[in-house]
């Protein structure tokens, strides 16, 4: 297993959830204007990474 790019995987993960946690805290406070997809980006580009990060923490299991 490349725990190299593992960490890094970890680090993406951790930089999308901050950015979508920013992101959802604008929106409470009544930011109308920041409704521009950027929310369902970060979800589907963090969906991706943990996603990515399953299958290698299952992969390295099975060894």
């Amino acid at each position: 297993m490349n725990y190299t790019y593992l960490h890094r995987l970890y680090e993406k993960r951790a930089e999308l959830e901050a950015k979508l946690e920013l992101y959802d805290a604008r929106s409470c406070f009544g930011d109308e204007e920041i409704d521009d997809g950027t929310d369902r980006e970060l979800r589907e580009r963090l969906s991706e990474v943990c996603k990515e990060i399953d299958t290698l923490e299952h992969s390295n299991a099975r060894y």
